[in-house]
């Protein structure tokens, strides 16, 4: 994940814009049906795990199932846009639900409080089959990702208005906001559903990795304006000031914002010269 990915292959700023404020990027059947049928036999064996901080290279070594699947195209284009060239692993874990094992988990975002204003982490998540409603799914709630909650405290919640369930094709592919919240949904079908999670740590400041080349469509603003049904009236405005300080970082651009709402609360007036 060294070389920057051709152009054509990054995330718009418009495309950015959307993680921001979703928190989330789907890409569907973006795995060919090789690599699926392949990622069975070893996600049932197992991956070894890495120390934590391990290169990408080191950790998943050129011709291995891992290293194959971020390397394709869209994958690799979407991680790099997100969290740059080297990144390292975190950690990863392949995700079992056996059929009809009768137990979901709860609500919870994968960190403890985390108030970084200008990085992030990613999780890489992928569904190797089909993920029908019946088998379950990851349960995400768009625009999650930047309250600041810890780790499980989410979990007395059931079910918040537009919530989303991944139901999706085989070889799919859910890139996600360390902080988004989610959780594995039981699964009441008839054949185990597999998910392989890899998280990534940056190594670069994530400022303008993506292709910029939008980055003054009107689009971008839209996509920040997003509101989500759960959010409250006033702590939903607190979302909007939260993505308007990241993507100030992400683009290095301090003067950005959206209907003032960053611009009146962090003004700091000098002392007015008065003429005699």
């Amino acid at each position: 994940m060294a070389a920057r990915p051709a152009r054509e292959q990054l995330l718009t700023s418009a495309r950015m814009a959307r993680f921001v404020a979703h928190g989330f990027l789907r890409l569907d059947s973006v795995v060919p049906d090789s690599l699926n049928d392949q990622a069975l036999g070893v996600l049932a064996a197992g991956v070894p795990a890495v120390p934590y901080g391990t290169p990408v290279a080191k950790a998943f070594p050129e011709g291995s199932f891992a290293r194959s699947l971020l390397d394709l195209p869209a994958v690799a284009g979407a991680l790099y846009s997100l969290v740059g060239p080297d990144p390292t692993i975190d950690h990863h874990a392949v995700h079992v639900r056996q059929p009809q094992e009768g137990q979901a988990q709860p609500l919870h975002g994968d960190a403890i409080i985390d108030v970084r204003p200008d990085a992030f982490d990613v999780q890489l998540m992928y569904y190797p089959r089909e993920v029908t409603l019946e088998a379950g799914g990851t349960l995400i709630v768009p625009g999650s990702h930047l309250r600041r909650t810890n780790e499980s405290d989410t979990g007395r919640y059931q079910n918040l208005l537009g919530q989303q369930r991944m139901v999706c094709p085989a070889g799919t592919v859910l890139i996600l906001h360390h902080g988004i919240w989610h959780g594995g949904r039981r699964n009441d079908s008839g054949v185990p559903r597999y998910m392989f999670k890899i998280r990534f740590n940056p190594t670069v400041p994530q400022v303008r990795l993506w292709n910029t080349d939008d980055l003054g469509d009107p689009a971008v603003a839209e996509e920040l304006r997003t509101r989500f049904p759960w959010y409250e009236q006033a702590t939903g405005r607190l979302e909007l000031h939260n993505r308007i300080r990241l993507w100030r970082a992400l683009t290095g651009d301090p003067s950005f914002d959206l209907d003032h709402w960053v611009t009146r609360v962090t003004n700091r007036p000098g002392r007015a010269t008065v003429d005699a």
